[in-house]
């Protein structure tokens, strides 16, 4: 587990390259819809390209800032740019947030209920994760303000460990993971993620604190 304190470059490079695959895919699917081209599976999005546009911006952004803010490096060195890209990461993972619970809203078609809940769960704890890292800052306590960030990227990048699993499969079968192996996949790739957040977080010491009193 040594890769968990891999150096800011490292973690960056590494981070990128696991969300890398969702975001070149997303970018693909918003094509697909603005020209019509959806595959036969997919056709369904054509009904809400709002919904697909907003999904796919808030978590493109989200995945490519979030290694950004994450590295320590530009808040070393560029401290009002590392907060300027902040707000513009929580404003990605609220819209990632909103998004995702709209789609489930109009699609909420799986094989298994479990993966509509777990997607319910999953949106609604990444908006619930970004407020309380917002109200964290806002109070000057950092390190859980950095552990509830943490959480928040590891609930939005749930697509990223997914791909990470199916690709291989389809790589080497040429059919996608579908019905519910892909369903189990989404819940545990969810689970995972956070898993790995609470090993981060406890090897960081982002430990909560209250800030101290101001003397009188």
């Amino acid at each position: 587990m040594n890769w968990l304190v891999a150096g800011p470059k490292r973690l960056t490079l590494l981070l990128w390259f696991l969300t890398a695959i969702p975001i070149l895919f997303a970018i693909a699917r918003m094509v697909q819809v603005a020209v019509a081209d959806l595959p036969a599976d997919a056709v369904k999005f054509a009904a809400t390209p709002l919904g697909l546009f907003f999904h796919a911006l808030g978590g493109s952004l989200f995945g490519i800032l979030g290694p950004l803010q994450f590295a320590g490096v530009m808040k070393r060195r560029f401290g009002r740019l590392h907060r300027v890209l902040g707000r513009v990461f929580v404003a990605a993972g609220a819209l990632l947030s909103v998004s995702s619970l709209r789609l489930l809203w109009a699609f909420p078609i799986t094989s298994t209920p479990l993966l509509d809940w777990a997607r319910f769960m999953a949106g609604l704890g990444l908006g619930v994760a970004l407020w309380l890292a917002v109200t964290a800052a806002r109070r000057r306590d950092i390190p859980t303000h950095k552990a509830w960030m943490i959480r928040a990227y590891a609930i939005g990048m749930g697509s990223a460990t997914v791909s990470f699993f199916a690709l291989p499969v389809y790589l080497v079968t040429g059919e996608p993971v579908v019905g519910v192996t892909a369903d189990m996949l989404f819940v545990w790739s969810w689970a995972l993620n956070l898993w790995i957040a609470e090993r981060v977080i406890r090897r960081g010491g982002y430990q909560g604190h209250r800030p101290p009193a101001a003397r009188s």
